[in-house]
């Protein structure tokens, strides 16, 4: 059979197997086509830079919905987060390694329709049990990830390398605020890698280091060499965990001096928007913000040496 026959063929299996799930056929023909947002991305992209969402921003809705926010946005990334309800009419079928194969074909469908990529998946628990780890490994793979978000605890770190390293798939050690996550501070994730796989490194969420009264771009420094990802926020208060989402560049993470670093450091990958304040158009008016900033950001870093 010719690559061009194999290729109509796996396209009608997918087509198929989508549309015998029961519930996917709408939420795709309705939302299919939304216009993205234009953005000069061109500076962002040279410098290896992959802006997405963390699809936790948009819970209000369906992956789907929040797929298609991504798109209409002018986002060409997204990290995917368990449990999320697949779509509209199908919110009993939640994202993650237990879907099933039709909701999962219907996903990489509704992704590939909205020319969004799936980068990452998280924040996953990953634990010692290896049958168990390995199930989220290899919806990971399924998808084409690059990359798992998780907290692993000690006893779980052997496993999650040998698996990471098996896989081919990076896994991001993310920081919760300083209390409820024993990644709260850098050195806690360095300690934890040292020796280990180089796939394993830092889910770096500059809001919770906010939150717990550390400053960003210190904080990436020490991690230097093992920043796999971000989730970035930047916040109206410091020290402060009640503190509330603001449009990138106007709050006390130091939103320039994150990227700055990023640049120097000669960082390549994912950072996500997480804007855990607000729901439906104000979040995104405001991720929309955080876009703007981002992107003339990375014109202005470009031009520097």
């Amino acid at each position: 059979m010719s690559a061009r026959a194999l290729a109509f063929s796996a396209s009608a299996a997918l087509l198929a197997s989508v549309a015998s799930f029961p519930g996917l056929e709408a939420p795709m023909a309705t939302q299919q086509g939304a216009p993205a947002t234009a953005r000069d991305d061109a500076a962002a992209e040279k410098l290896g830079w992959r802006l997405g969402a963390q699809a936790w921003t948009f819970r209000d809705r369906s992956a789907f919905e929040a797929i298609a926010t991504a798109h209409r946005l002018g986002l060409k990334y997204i990290e995917l987060y368990p449990g999320q309800p697949l779509a509209p009419e199908s919110k009993d079928v939640k994202v993650g390694p237990e879907m099933g194969e039709q909701p999962l074909a219907a996903l990489k469908k509704k992704l590939a329709d909205e020319q969004v990529k799936a980068v990452s998946f998280g924040v996953c628990d990953l634990p010692k049990d290896e049958a168990v780890a390995r199930r989220t490994f290899e919806f990971a793979k399924a998808l084409g990830l690059q990359n798992l978000s998780s907290e692993p605890a000690p006893e779980a770190l052997d496993v999650v390398a040998k698996l990471a390293d098996e896989f081919g798939i990076k896994v991001a050690f993310h920081n919760h605020p300083k209390g409820s996550s024993r990644y709260w501070e850098p050195q806690a994730v360095l300690d934890a890698v040292k020796g280990r796989s180089a796939k394993l490194g830092s889910c770096s969420d500059t809001g919770h280091w906010t939150r717990s009264g550390l400053k960003p771009v210190d904080c990436l420094k020490l991690l230097e060499g093992r920043v796999v990802e971000l989730h970035f926020k930047d916040l109206a208060e410091f020290g402060k965990d009640s503190a509330a989402d603001v449009p990138w560049g106007t709050g006390k993470s130091d939103a320039h001096g994150i990227l700055a670093e990023l640049k120097r450091q000669g960082f390549k990958g994912l950072i996500s928007v997480e804007y855990e304040t607000g729901a439906g158009a104000e979040v995104e008016q405001n991720v929309a913000k955080c876009i703007a900033f981002f992107d003339a950001t990375a014109r202005e870093l470009a031009a520097t040496k």
